[in-house]
């Protein structure tokens, strides 16, 4: 049993990796902005509504703890994504790093994944304009900030290019992961369920597979 902080616990990802965790048998302490959010009982499960960017209760929270998951989002609605993405994100990491986590396990993006040499999916231009501001500022984290991070274990996983919620519940348990390259299918479409997406997120918090690099998921 891993002894985790999750962040961003209401989300759409965090919500499909706390029942993950909790299902297989972690210890969690859920961070989200409204504690109402979180329907789920559990003698696993604490949660605590606090604003991450109250970093130094942040520190305090996580220390102790054998790792963190970070599913932090500011609101694909939020005018304000790109900017409060690469303001907070940093704000996240030193933190962490300053509790004595050894771990940090990143909701990463998949913008940032090349679809051939020298190209990136958020450079090609066929993602939704509506996307623009959480794909760029998650790439422009990963790519000036999180690479050169020594200080802390990291890994920042990517998901497929369309990361779905397919049916209620779908948890297949077969799929491929790789490095830096979007993952297709025969089809050349690149998608993952959610839930999926949280047993590999999982896996990689049990297994401890990767270390300070990023990898990705697809079908």
């Amino acid at each position: 049993m891993k002894n985790v902080v999750l962040i961003g616990a209401s989300g759409f990802v965090g919500n499909a990796l706390l029942n993950e965790l909790l299902d297989r048998g972690h210890q969690v302490t859920a961070i989200v902005r409204n504690a109402q959010k979180i329907t789920r009982k559990h003698d696993r499960l604490s949660v605590l509504a606090m604003d991450v960017e109250e970093t130094e209760k942040l520190k305090e929270v996580c220390k102790g703890h054998d790792a963190v998951i970070s599913a932090y989002n500011p609101g694909w609605s939020n005018p304000n994504m790109y900017e409060d993405t690469l303001r907070v994100y940093p704000e996240i990491l030193e933190a962490v790093k300053a509790s004595g986590v050894k771990r940090l396990l990143i909701v990463g993006g998949a913008g940032s994944l090349f679809v051939k040499p020298g190209l990136r999916l958020v450079d090609t231009g066929t993602l939704p304009e509506a996307w623009l501001p959480g794909v760029k500022s998650m790439a422009k984290f990963y790519l000036e900030t999180l690479v050169k991070e020594t200080g802390i274990d990291w890994v920042f996983f990517s998901p497929a290019a369309n990361l779905e919620n397919l049916k209620p519940g779908i948890r297949t348990g077969k799929f491929r992961l790789g490095k830096d390259d979007l993952i297709v299918d025969e089809k050349g479409e690149s998608f993952i369920s959610v839930e999926d997406y949280a047993v590999a997120m999982v896996d990689e918090l049990e297994q401890e597979n990767h270390h300070q690099e990023r990898f990705t998921i697809g079908y």
